[in-house]
């Protein structure tokens, strides 16, 4: 069994664990903001916005400057809540035998965005950019570096399941015996060519993010970090079961009929040797495209029936990219731990679409006294992901 035995996030939810639960529980909350300075020709939408800039900005990482990023200064922001963990793990192993696996799709691209501007109006390079910011590599090797870790270290890209399958890979390494703890998760921030590459592809949204909505128009860009620490040391949250899958079927666009994601998710079910019934809570990807929406709705009717509680919490944190899986496998936690009223879907400003396949979407305040809860993060190319999370009874 692999434990989860700390974790911690940052997120436009706040970071703060009863601030993220009082947000969680408010369906009305509205914590997207309408920014103006991401898109070309100054157009609009709302954004999943971290309000920690006096906090990130303290943090000092000069004794690191080819790692000093945007997206590393969030994620060590999110890694001060756990030192003392670490602390005590690296005192229990050896630092060779703690992991290090994260998932991006942005890393330090805010930097070159910055330098290449100022490139194009003055043609000369500065000596604080350094292109080992940009590589997806940086982000696991800077935490390596900052926590002093020597152990496997390694990122995941792969578009918005990124961070789900670290938490998926460091469980096999802890399994495998490669590494006795692994810290996981993932962080992406934002920046202006992933957000305006959404908007060529018309799925942005230039009004709140409604998911599962008949009018929905598309997502909104959030950013995060999330952090988790595995072990096979026991604690009252554990990793259950885990899936993936990949169907391949296009580019950007889901397979219709859903059959990668319920793939997916029945070897999630399999790996935690138990059945849809057991099940207490879906946080279903749900990004508010028509398309995404669709197919997993179709897919968790498929699999679940009519009865699973479900619903997406994109509207409250906007599409973490890479971080969120992390992030709301990191919400499930605080749901089961804290035994927080099941996150409701928010049908206020538009109905539910009523073409979409029946499936139990939250409307009201309901808890859950089951003990197993599912996380889906779905990406590009087909790329499928399920984790379940569960309490000790």
């Amino acid at each position: 069994m692999i434990y989860i035995n700390a974790y911690s996030s940052v997120s436009a939810l706040g970071s703060d664990k009863n601030v993220i639960n009082n947000n969680l529980s408010d369906r009305d909350a509205l914590l997207l903001k309408k920014r103006y300075d991401l898109l070309l020709n100054g157009k609009s939408s709302y954004f999943g916005c971290i309000s920690k800039d006096e906090e990130l900005n303290s943090i000092d990482l000069s004794s690191y400057k080819k790692h000093d990023s945007y997206n590393n200064r969030v994620l060590a922001y999110c890694a001060n809540s756990l030192l003392d963990v670490i602390s005590n793990l690296k005192e229990k192993y050896a630092t060779d035998r703690i992991a290090v696996v994260l998932g991006t799709s942005t890393s330090g691209l805010e930097e070159v965005e910055t330098e290449l501007k100022s490139y194009l109006k003055d043609h000369q390079k500065h000596d604080l950019y350094m292109y080992t910011k940009q590589e997806f590599g940086d982000t696991s090797a800077f935490l390596a570096d900052y926590l002093s870790l020597k152990g496997p270290c390694y990122t995941i890209s792969t578009a918005c399941s990124s961070s789900a399958r670290a938490i998926i890979s460091g469980k096999r390494l802890i399994e495998s015996g490669l590494a006795d703890a692994a810290i996981v998760g993932g962080v992406d921030t934002l920046c202006t060519i992933p957000v305006n590459g959404f908007n060529a592809m018309g799925v942005l949204s230039e009004n709140r993010c409604i998911p599962f909505n008949e009018n929905r128009s598309g997502i909104n860009i959030g950013e995060a970090a999330g952090l988790m620490i595995l072990t096979k040391e026991e604690s009252n949250l554990f990793i259950a079961g885990t899936g993936e899958s990949s169907d391949a079927y296009h580019i950007s666009s889901p397979e219709p009929e859903g059959t990668g994601a319920i793939e997916g998710m029945k070897m999630a079910l399999k790996d935690a040797g138990i059945s849809t019934d057991d099940i207490g809570y879906i946080n279903m990807h749900g990004t508010g495209t028509r398309l995404n929406d669709s197919m997993e709705c179709k897919a968790v009717s498929k699999l679940f029936g009519k009865d699973t509680p479900c619903s997406s919490t994109k509207y409250l944190t906007g599409h973490t990219l890479g971080a969120a899986g992390i992030l709301e496998a990191v919400i499930l936690c605080q749901i089961l731990e804290y035994n927080l009223n099941l996150p409701e879907q928010n049908f206020t400003l538009d109905r539910k679409d009523p073409e979409l396949d029946e499936c139990n979407l939250i409307q009201g305040k309901v808890k859950s006294d089951k003990k197993y809860m599912m996380s889906n993060s779905f990406a590009f190319g087909g790329n499928n992901t399920s984790i379940i999370i569960a309490k000790k009874s």
